[in-house]
């Protein structure tokens, strides 16, 4: 009838090993460890992730006031309807 999926090839000489996942300690030293680590990587990436974010928060706060400016009516065209 053909062979299985997991029997397409046959795999020689690797070994794998594997942790019982009680014995894991899945929060080993995040205090010591992690943390730090966490504000090491967002200060090392801080210059190439602000200043896009920043020029785009600037360029949609300026569209946006434009657009409200622009949308008024100038009083000066309507002194003369009566």
């Amino acid at each position: 009838m053909g062979v299985h999926f997991g029997d397409l090839a046959k795999v020689r000489h690797v070994i794998t090993f594997t942790l019982s996942p009680f014995e894991q300690r899945a929060f080993a030293q995040v205090f010591l460890k992690g943390i730090p680590n966490v504000f090491r990587r967002c200060a090392s990436s801080f210059l190439t992730v602000v200043p896009p974010f920043a020029l785009a928060y600037i360029t949609y706060n300026w569209g946006t006031r434009e657009h409200e400016r622009l949308k008024k009516k100038d009083p000066a065209l309507y002194e003369n309807d009566q």
